[in-house]
């Protein structure tokens, strides 16, 4: 009989993308609220702002091997202010704008380290924003290429000489690199935001090392994610609740429900529940174009025993001007 130790058991079950774990294969933030841009490509360039982040995120401190994820990101909006010559044979030239200010382009490089297992890629995305009279209705579409690659240098069993498991046989160096897509809609108002993505959309195999594992793939994931924003005439006030519910074709959903309290949109607040057993805190501060954001997670599950939390930081620039919310779609 095979003997292994846990290190193998975790990789076979993250590479078997079964139940618990299947979520695993996608980062996971706390923060969604402030770079949607990561889970659903419709929302590049949706507020006018060309913005630059980076989200760093420790899981589970204190557990050995626990996931760690960086990612860094930027996105746009072609404005109608660039021009092109237009050349007429009688008429002088004239000039005209180059776009009708409705794409908006985005990328992100990213490292996503789960156990032995590390996925790092960049993604490239394309979105169209349609204003209609006070709210947006945008589409997105992207395009991601990455590397799956397993630590071999952390591999270890027991009885080594009497192990030729079909996933470890044979390789020397266990990567993969993998085409993918992902696609969302994203509809916006001064007040409600609702939108809808679905990630790894080909679910592509994983052929590592000498082997083919058609069985083991990249499972499509679906978001959906929503919030208001409730405030008072002429308060300084705002209370925004918002939620985000995560699943995968094999339909075991999870959900994020979450209320922010806001200060001058300078400020904020504000706490999550995970229904998969957890609770978050967070906080952020604006100054001028510099945004920072914090979040705490606290399990609710046996985890916790072993674990001193899980930590998110989130840095953002924006450039652009934005004084009252949704003055920017008077510029396109």
């Amino acid at each position: 009989m095979k003997i292994y130790n846990r290190n193998i058991i975790l990789l076979l079950i993250l590479l078997s993308g079964t139940s618990y774990l299947s979520g695993q294969q996608l980062p996971l933030y706390s923060q969604y609220m402030n770079n949607g841009f990561l889970l659903n490509p419709a929302m590049a360039g949706h507020d006018g702002f060309t913005s630059f982040n980076i989200t760093s995120r420790k899981q589970w401190v204190g557990f050995q091997n626990s996931p760690l994820t960086y990612s860094v990101s930027g996105q746009t909006r072609l404005l109608k202010k660039s021009y092109r010559i237009i050349t007429r044979p009688v008429r002088s030239n004239k000039y005209k704008p180059s776009s009708k200010g409705r794409v908006g382009l985005g990328g992100f490089v990213f490292n996503d380290i789960n156990g032995l297992v590390a996925r790092t890629g960049a993604q490239f995305t394309y979105a169209y924003h349609i204003y209609m009279r006070q709210s947006q209705l945008s589409f997105g579409l992207a395009g991601q290429v990455f590397q799956y690659k397993i630590d071999m240098d952390k591999v270890s069993t027991y009885k080594e000489d009497e192990i030729k498991d079909r996933v470890i046989d044979g390789a020397v160096n266990m990567a993969a690199f993998i085409p993918d897509a992902n696609a969302g809609i994203y509809w916006t108002s001064p007040k409600f935001f609702l939108g809808f993505s679905a990630n790894q959309l080909l679910q592509s195999p994983l052929n590592l090392g000498s082997n083919s594992l058609d069985e083991f793939k990249m499972l499509r994931h679906y978001y959906l994610m929503s919030g208001y924003r409730f405030s008072r005439y002429q308060s300084e006030f705002e209370l925004e609740p918002s939620f985000l519910i995560k699943t995968t074709e094999q339909l075991l959903p999870q959900a994020d429900l979450s209320l922010k309290l806001y200060y001058k949109t300078d400020y904020w607040v504000g706490a999550s529940f995970r229904t998969s057993g957890a609770i978050s805190a967070l906080f952020g501060v604006r100054s001028e174009k510099l945004y920072f954001g914090y979040a705490y997670d606290y399990s609710l599950s046996s985890i916790r025993k072993y674990s001193f939390g899980s930590h998110e930081i989130f840095v953002s620039i924006k450039f652009g001007s934005n004084a009252r919310r949704f003055r920017w779609l008077n510029r396109y």
